[in-house]
């Protein structure tokens, strides 16, 4: 994904939480996922080189890049 994609998605989503190299925000405006194009419930982007998840549900997910991070799109 290049900055300005990145850039203009962020800026459309809220944050929800950061913590250890993690930061999550949430989908409140019912974007579509870059991946499928389906609207995603949020965006976890990893930007430590290890990061642990810990999911409390089963969730799909989408994956793509920005720079050296990973974004996690999540679908409940």
């Amino acid at each position: 994904m290049d900055d300005a994609a990145y850039n203009e998605l962020v800026s459309s989503l809220t944050p929800y939480e950061e913590a250890g190299g993690v930061k999550t925000y949430t989908n409140t405006v019912s974007l579509a996922c870059p991946a499928c194009e389906q609207p995603f419930d949020d965006l976890v982007v990893c930007r430590n080189d290890l990061n642990s998840l810990e999911l409390s549900k089963v969730l799909d997910l989408c994956v793509t890049t920005h720079n050296d991070d990973v974004l996690l799109f999540t679908h409940q």
